[in-house]
């Protein structure tokens, strides 16, 4: 059988070998030790430093503690309503419970005459719509009814879970909407905390993009004492070796990367995971091509970068207006366009670069609407980062195809 490509350049698939986060994984062991949950957790990083994968990863930890995983994407329309909220709550829990037979007792008749019988339910989706629905109150109340009694079922079954953990990837979709007096994501926090103070052990794991911890610190400031926050960075030294030689170490692999291979993936990567197994991918086939027609292996950068830019930020490149391009041809000529900056930085070098310069408060709604499509965000510390990793560089190489660099001469 001949030996495949084992790289896996895709949004949430596993790589072959994953790299670098045994500390991480740690940490999410120390959570799963909880009798009373404290902490609940949140991975976050940019694009493409493998949240979903690590996530992924934490499911089978969590089973063989003897946990029980509940798990889903929050996308935009989860988080429309504080009903949707709650129906994506109980459909990823019904999963859990659908099996689960529970009995009813219901009386006709009264006094002497009463006629009593016992009908049996499965804890089904319909049998947890029909508990929210019948119970009186708000969202918050009919929701803490039907959690509660999905944990009064499960710790009576033998053995009982040491608990549920929620998972939710791409948590930065959700959201509270004043104008339409919808509170989902104050809703989700409300339930949770109020549930774990009472000791019900239901953790929270969240996924997502830097822009979520401020959110729920947004929504309720007590979040920031329910949650242990990991920052996934790129991986280094080390960790990007094993990341590129791992996964062809094996006898029946016909392909082998010399170490000035190796550095030049290093170096073009950057260690990100997912440029990582972009650029492994395409120097594999590469190689592949290159050992049967008897030629010298070489990777070649220039098309590996170029075909890059089509498939991974070209769309995203593509949603962006001219004036918000030519903002971030300012930021990516900064020189922390890498790191953290600031309005006053790019104001500041606007005008150094632009006939028509940048305003403060022109650039801080520039900056807000820049983030709510993904491209940057806001620290806890009212500095921004590009929330795209390499983002910059791309940004740099299509100077002369978008004409930005003509806009700033100016």
């Amino acid at each position: 059988m001949s030996f495949s490509n084992p790289f896996r350049p895709g949004a949430g698939h596993a790589p072959p070998y994953l790299a670098g986060r045994t500390d991480e994984t740690n940490e999410f062991r120390r959570l799963l030790k909880q009798r009373t949950i404290l902490e609940n957790l949140i991975l976050t990083g940019l694009r493409g430093v493998g949240k979903t994968v690590l996530l992924d990863t934490f499911k089978p930890l969590a089973v063989s503690e003897g946990w029980r995983w509940a798990s889903s994407d929050l996308s935009e329309s989860t988080g429309v309503s504080e009903k949707t909220t709650s129906q994506r709550l109980m459909t990823d829990v019904a999963v859990l419970t659908s099996s689960i037979v529970i009995q009813e007792s219901v009386s006709h008749g009264m006094g002497f005459l009463a006629n009593n019988r016992t009908t049996q339910h499965t804890l089904s989706y319909a049998t947890l719509e029909h508990i929210y629905e019948s119970t009186p109150g708000l969202a918050s109340d009919k929701l803490k009814a039907v959690l509660e009694l999905v944990w009064d079922v499960l710790r009576q079954i033998n053995p009982p879970p040491k608990g549920i953990v929620f998972a939710y990837d791409e948590a930065q979709n959700m959201c509270d909407h004043p104008s339409t007096e919808e509170y989902p994501l104050s809703l989700l926090l409300d339930i949770f905390q109020s549930l774990q103070r009472k000791g019900i052990p239901f953790m929270l794991v969240f996924a997502g993009l830097p822009t979520l911890f401020p959110k729920l610190v947004e929504a309720r400031t007590y979040s920031e004492r329910m949650f242990r926050v990991l920052f996934l960075n790129r991986l280094e030294g080390s960790d990007i070796r094993d990341a590129i030689v791992k996964p062809i170490d094996a006898d029946e692999c016909p392909i082998t990367f010399s170490n000035p291979s190796i550095d030049i993936i290093t170096r073009e990567s950057c260690g990100y995971p997912y440029f990582i197994q972009f650029i492994c991918r395409e120097t594999y086939d590469v190689f592949l091509q290159q050992l049967t027609d008897g030629t010298e292996p070489s990777v070649p950068v220039a098309e590996i970068t170029r075909k890059l830019d089509t498939d991974f930020f070209a769309g995203r490149w593509a949603r962006v207006t001219d004036r918000q391009r030519t903002l971030l041809f300012v930021i990516a000529h900064l020189d922390n366009s890498d790191d953290e900056f600031s309005v006053q930085d790019i104001v500041d070098k606007s005008k150094e670069m632009l006939a028509k310069s940048f305003g403060s408060s022109h650039t801080n709604q520039m900056l807000l609407s820049l983030s709510n499509s993904g491209l940057v965000y806001k620290n806890r510390h009212g500095r921004y980062s590009l929330a795209v990793p390499l983002l910059n560089q791309f940004i740099r190489r299509q100077e002369n195809i978008d004409g930005l660099q003509r806009a700033a001469d100016r």
